[in-house]
């Protein structure tokens, strides 16, 4: 919004209920000045020596909050509400899938490093340099790392769950 829209309606607001609701109008220029450089302003005083069209012109309507603070809004009579017990069995619901999830992360992890420290055994021939052996695990490691790290998530949002 621009500030001197802003301005405007903070005007208007201020105004209380003396003024119970002020029109406000907002005029938005398309200029060219003597360069041939084009300008869209809504400031008047960016209009003075130069070639301008009203491009936009818009009424705004201002209307001040009422004296007393708006009423908390209610929820409807037919709106389903959650009770303590549905609470809790969505809570246990939650834990069990996050439990079976931990399980299967750790079976995961666990076939990673059985296939990091098989991979770690083999030493072929072509390898020599140890940056190539370095190359070929890298995989495994990055594996092995990334269901431990899946792990540590589970078992924080299990820690998270009754807090």
């Amino acid at each position: 919004m621009h500030p001197t829209v802003r301005l405007a309606l903070l005007a208007a607001f201020l105004a209380g209920p003396a003024h119970a609701q002020q029109t406000v109008e907002q005029t938005i220029w398309s200029c060219r000045d003597k360069s041939g450089k084009t300008l869209l302003t809504s400031l008047k005083e960016d209009t003075l020596d130069k070639e301008c069209k009203v491009v936009q012109r818009q009424r705004v309507t201002v209307v001040p909050a009422p004296g007393k603070p708006a009423a908390k809004a209610s929820s409807p009579s037919s709106f389903p509400k959650e009770s303590v017990n549905d609470r809790s069995a969505a809570r246990e619901k939650q834990r069990q899938t996050l439990e079976r999830e931990l399980a299967q992360e750790q079976d995961l992890l666990a076939a990673a490093q059985r296939k990091l420290a098989e991979q770690e055994a083999i030493r072929s021939g072509d390898e020599k340099n140890y940056a190539r052996v370095l190359e070929r695990l890298r995989p495994y490691r990055d594996a092995v790392e990334v269901h431990g790290k899946n792990i540590e998530a589970l078992k924080r949002e299990l820690s998270n769950l009754y807090r």
